[in-house]
This record gives structure tokens, sequence and C-alpha cells, in this order.
């Protein structure tokens, strides 16, 4: 660190009442050194990343921070504020505060600075040292590690307890060589062990973890630490647990799952554990490795407040023998779930592990029909098997062979569905079950709502048999034997003599309403798609329309109402990014420099029938993006059913105009939502009193920085 902060970059009097006015004085000292080159560029930055997350730490602490292209060197300023400046710390204003600015692209610079601060930042003797530090070269050289805090002996040379000094000033050394260590680890996303923590897991105690009178090896924790940037409180809580582990005589080893990857434990490491920690705000990445062990499971700001607590905790829960469930078996979606979810979650994990296999026969299956009905023409899907007849010089048999193909593929959409949402449900032993289920669906007519039902028993009926108590001689053939033709066999009944005349008979109902919906009602239908399509983008509402107009092309013969919903659906789903990407043209100070920079991605995306191109937005700023999305979705929803166009393609958004009937009107009832969706958003936006950087709205710095790259979060 001992180029990136110098005496220039100190101000131990800062006067700033705001975060913003803080980072403007230091960032102003960054400019006269010339390590920034555009203070108001650089600012819009610093303020997109404050705009994610606050940046205030418990401790009266505050890190602005960002990665921006208008800095040359990765650099670190330090301001004191003898009043305090509010940074969103939960336990109030920060009078410490680190700006910290790194050159875009700086990965390791940027996450180096950040995690190497926060362990310092742990070290109480280290902020007292800065809080009592008299001149800026002495608070520089404590922050670069050039000179060691030596508040431990200044209070005890006030209390005139001179032995007490010397001790104190002795654990303070210990302790910044302890986190300077840890600092040169943080920038690959790795811990150093504690004094007294083994990398490899050794037998023999550390020195540091004194071991029992016995001669019996110390108690042994692994933790893990992460949060949602994956910078200062990983590292932070890392350090706090490390530093009560130290002080309660264990061995204590931490796996940081930061911003800059994690480097797994060694496995013998986590065998060796007496219990386990995790103290994280984001899911703990492979964690079935800690499987089997007592563990305390706590969020990311416990382990930097109550690290003692932690531990005391895990040991009483190794001396009770408490231990969590053995790790289940990986598959590649979603399961049931971790224990206390409720039904309603699980059920649409199962259905959205169905939904997301079946997707990609929709779009291949088809792409291909609709290509096939524009080179041979809508009469192509009476043309016999291409395995009796096919000239190579005709292109109509090119097209038979491209819709012959497509259905082919769509003919595996209903069994796709309800195979993997029983697998979704029971792993691989449900697939054959609710394959056949599926297939069976098809055969009967029950069709999509068929599919549905059939995945759903097959995965309850093997489930059922998994809990049947099985003599041990027999656990070899359950899976590939026993489980598949029972199951198969149960589903197969099921669905062929039970229920799945009914369901064929609501399938056929629904097919009625959809062919006898006109006017009005077909308006109406047209803005509840387009809602859905835009509610949650590219989530489960969004994929329940999406799969309802789907399942009505899925056939030889869709018709007519059912391209209409297609048009529908797909019309809507563009709206979204196409929208916000016109508002980021139109008003650019109402957005950030990441925000603009997303709107251009946007175009592509929202043309390409990719709604998911507006989650960067509305993850920002949802109440103002998801209303006036959904506003517009259902505008062109509505004009879609109103002028009649038509689809039979699934995907493909304008790419595929040449298979849409009316194109010319479909495209402007597109033009009209994206109109709505831009023109509601920047109301909404320019009511607010500051612009995303936090200044006056009508006067954004953002503007400045029209061109500017991406910041990127920590």
């Amino acid at each position: 660190m001992s180029d990136m902060i110098t005496a220039d970059l100190v101000d131990l009097d800062l006067s700033a009442d705001t975060k913003e006015a803080a980072a403007r004085a230091l960032a102003e000292r960054m400019v006269a050194l010339g390590r920034v080159t555009d203070l108001e560029g650089f600012l819009a930055d610093v303020a997109a990343r404050e705009a994610q997350m606050p940046t205030g730490l418990d401790g009266g602490i505050g890190i602005p921070h960002c990665r921006s292209e208008h800095v040359t060197e990765p650099t670190l300023g330090f301001g004191r504020s003898a009043a305090g400046i509010d940074f969103g710390a939960a336990d109030g204003p920060a009078d410490l505060v680190f700006l910290i600015a790194a050159p875009a692209g700086a990965d390791d610079a940027h996450l180096t600075i950040l995690s190497s601060l926060a362990r310092q930042l742990m070290n109480a003797e280290f902020t007292d040292a800065l809080r009592s530090a008299g001149d800026a070269a002495s608070a520089a050289a404590l922050i670069r590690g050039d000179e060691e805090p030596a508040a431990g002996t200044a209070q005890a040379a006030a209390s005139g307890a001179s032995e007490g000094a010397s001790a104190a000033e002795g654990a303070s050394t210990d302790s910044v060589a302890s986190s300077v260590a840890a600092s040169a680890d943080a920038a690959t996303g790795t811990t150093a062990p504690a004094p007294g923590a083994h990398a490899e897991g050794a037998e023999a105690p550390a020195p540091g973890a004194p071991a029992s009178a016995d001669g019996e090896r110390p108690f042994r924790i692994v933790a893990v630490t992460s949060c949602p940037t994956g910078i200062a409180h990983t590292y932070m809580a890392a350090e706090s647990l490390e530093n009560a582990g130290r002080e309660a005589g264990v061995e204590l080893v931490v796996e940081t799952q930061g911003s800059a990857g994690f480097t797994r434990l060694d496995p013998a490491v986590i065998a060796a554990a007496d219990g386990v920690i995790f103290a994280h705000d984001v899911s703990v990445r492979e964690k079935d490795r800690f499987a089997g062990k007592p563990t305390v499971d706590v969020g990311v700001k416990a382990g930097i407040n109550r690290p003692a607590d932690l531990i005391a905790e895990v040991r009483a829960k190794a001396e009770r023998g408490e231990a969590t469930a053995a790790a289940r078996p990986g598959t590649p979606v979603e399961r049931a779930g971790e224990p206390g979810e409720g039904y309603g979650t699980k059920l649409r994990k199962w259905l959205m592990s169905g939904v997301s296999y079946m997707v990609p026969f929709v779009a291949a299956g088809g792409l291909l029909i609709a290509l096939g009905f524009a080179i041979g023409g809508y009469q192509i899907n009476e043309a016999k098997s291409v395995t009796e007849h096919f000239d190579w010089g005709q292109i109509d048999s090119w097209g038979a062979l491209l819709f012959q193909i497509g259905a082919a593929a769509f003919g595996f959409l209903v069994p796709v569905l309800a195979g993997y949402i029983a697998y979704g449900m029971a792993d691989r032993p449900g697939l054959v079950p609710g394959f056949v289920g599926g297939a069976i669906s098809v055969t009967i007519g029950a069709g999509f709502l068929g599919g549905l039902v059939a995945g759903l028993i097959a995965g309850g009926v093997v489930l059922g048999i998994q809990r049947i108590d099985i003599p041990p001689v027999m656990r070899g053939i359950m899976p590939v034997v026993v489980i598949p033709l029972v199951g198969s066999a149960v589903v197969g009944f099921l669905m062929f003599v039970v229920i799945g005349k009914p369901i064929s008979e609501a399938q056929k109902g629904l097919t009625d309403w959809l062919n006898s919906l006109s006017g009005t009602n077909a308006i109406l239908l047209g803005v509840l798609l387009g809602l859905m399509m835009c509610f949650d983008l590219g989530g489960p509402v969004n994929k329940v329309a999406y799969t309802f107009a789907t399942a009505g092309i899925s056939v030889a013969a869709p018709s007519d109402s059912a391209m209409k919903i297609m048009a529908a659906v797909m019309a809507a789903g563009m709206v979204p990014p196409l929208g916000m990407a016109l508002a980021t043209i139109v008003r650019k100070r109402l957005f950030t420099t990441a925000e603009r920079e997303n709107g251009k991605a946007a175009v592509v995306l929202g043309a390409s029938f990719i709604s998911e191109g507006a989650i960067p937005f509305a993850a920002a700023d949802p109440l103002r993006v998801i209303p006036a999305s959904m506003a517009g979705g259902a505008v062109t929803g509505a004009l879609t059913m109103a002028f009649g166009s038509t689809l039979r393609a699934p995907h493909g958004g304008i790419w595929v105009t040449f298979l849409i009937g009316k194109p010319f009107l479909y495209l402007l009832a597109i033009a009209a939502g994206t109109a709505v969706t831009a023109g509601l958003v920047i109301v909404l936006k320019g009511m607010r009193k500051t612009a995303p950087d936090g200044t006056p709205a009508a006067e954004s710095p953002a503007t400045t920085a029209t061109e500017a790259k991406q910041p990127v979060a920590a």
C-alpha cells in the first residue's frame, strides 16, 4: 500500500457534513496529484457505487469506493471528521473516512486495497491510532504499515500503569502483523490462517494456540464469511473471528468468499474440524463440503460484532453432539430447498425446473417450424415425410425438412416438462416416471396441463418409494430397476385411468375458449399477458405467460387465436429493455453511468426478446422501473391483439418479423409500448429530488461522464 497513500492524500480536519462533500474533498486531493483526471466523472462513479449499497461500517467508519476510467493509479485518501458524517452505518456517523479509487479494470488492485483496509479496521489499536494521529504524515504511515499503532502504550501511560502499557504495545504489534499478513492474501480471496490455525490440518498445536494440560489438541473450527459486495464485511468478519479464535485458544481457519473469488479450504482441514461457522449474507458456495458437523449459521455482521459468542456456541453444539444433516446429492436444478421453506416455494422451484429444461426445446423446435413455413409455405405441414421424399434441389423439400425436425423437437415439450419437474423433486429416479407421464399426457390429449400434473405425480410417487425402508440387499437395484418400474406403472395407471380424461377435457375447454376470444375479450387478454410478461422480467410469472403461449402453438396446425397470443407475449416481453434503453437516451442525467452503459446492451437484448435486459434497471430502482415496464407491456399486448397480429415462432424478436402476420402494425405496437415505458420511467425518476449520484437532479454531474465505462461495485 506504500504507493497508494501519502501525506498529501490525508485530511485530518475534514469539514464536510455530507458523504458527497467528503468524497469531493478527498477526490480533489487526488486530482491535485494527477491520480484522478476528471473530478466530476470520478465522483459520478463513486455515487453510482454508493447508490447500490451504503459504504458505512460499524465503528465510525466510511469507505466510499469505486473503479473508474478517470483514475490513473490505485489511490487511497483518508479524512478525519470531528462532527461525523452519515455513510449509512447502523451505529451512527463515521469519523474515519477512506476514499478508495482504482483504475477501470484494475480488479486486483481494487480488491487488495479494500480487503487489506477492511482487515486492519478490525484492530482497535489501528483505529485508535488514526483518531489520535497528530499529523498527516503519521496517519499515512500508519495506514501504509510503516508505523505500528501505539495506542495501547498511550492509554496505559495516561493511567500510570507502565507495566500494562508494555503488554498492550506487544499485543498491538502482534495484531498489526497478523493484519498485514492477512492483507497480503486478500487480493486472491484467501485468508491467512491465524496463529494457531493449520492450513494443512496438521495435528500439532500451532504457536499461540496452547494445548491443554494433558497434551490434547485445541478445538478446531473452520469458517466461511461472505457479504453481498464481497469485500469489506467479508474480510472484517474473517479478521474478527480469527482474533477471537486466538483469544479463545482454538484453531480457526477462515475461507473468505469475496469478490476476487475464493480459495477452497483443504479438505483435510475441513475433515479435521470440530465445528463450522457460517457468517454470510449471500449463499455459501459449495456448502455441502461442511455437512455433518456442528454448525452455527449467522449473518456476516454477527461474525464481526460477536465472534466470541459464535465460537462458544459452536463448541457447545459439539459437546451436545449436534450436527447438520449429511450432504444431499447434488443436481443441476434447484431442489426442494432448505429446511423450513414453505410448500409454495418448493412447488415454484419444481415447476421452474421443468420449464427451464423445456424452453430450449421450445426455441429450437419453434424456430425450425417457423423457418419451414417461411421456406415452404404454410401448407408445408401437409408434406410427405422427408424419409419418403426428399429432393436436394427443391426448396419445398428443405422447408419440409426444417418443419419436420422442428415438429420432432416440439414433440418433446410436454415429456421434458414432466420429466424435469419430477427430476427437481426426486433427482434422477424421477426422470423415467416423469417422461412416461408426460408422453401419456400427449397421447390422451391432456397437453401442457397434463404434463404439469404428471410431473408432480411422478416426483411424489418416487419420493414416497424412497421413504420405504428397503433391505440393504435391494438398495443397489432400486434406482435402476424398482423405482423406474413401479413409478412408471403408478403414474401410467393414474394418467390413463383416473385423472387423464378430466385434464384432457379441461385442456380442450381452454383451447375452445381461446379460439372464441375476439374483440374486447381478446384485448383484455392481451393486457393481462403484457402485465405478466413485464412483472418479473424472466421470473416465474413471466415464464407462466410465455409457457401458456408456446403451449398453444406447439401443435402442427396452431389456431389463429394461439398465434395471436404468442404475438402478444413476445411483443410485450420486448418492451421493458427497449423502454429503458430509450429512456437512457432521452434523459441521460436521470441515470448513472452504469445504467447508461446497460442501456446500450438493452437495445440488442430487447430486440431479441430477452426481457432480462431490463433487470439491472429494475434491481436498482424497482418501484419506478417495474410499474413503467408493466404499463408499456400492457399497451403492447392490447394493441397486438387489437391489430390481430399473429406469430408462429416462439422466440426471435424482430429477427423473425418475416413470420409475423401484419408485421408493420406489430412493430407499431412495440414502439407504442416502448414509448409508454420510457416516458413513464422518465416522469417517475424526474420526481425525485436528487439524481442517482446524489446531486440535485437538474445539475447532475453524470452528464459529464456520458461515455464513461461502467463502474463495477466491489
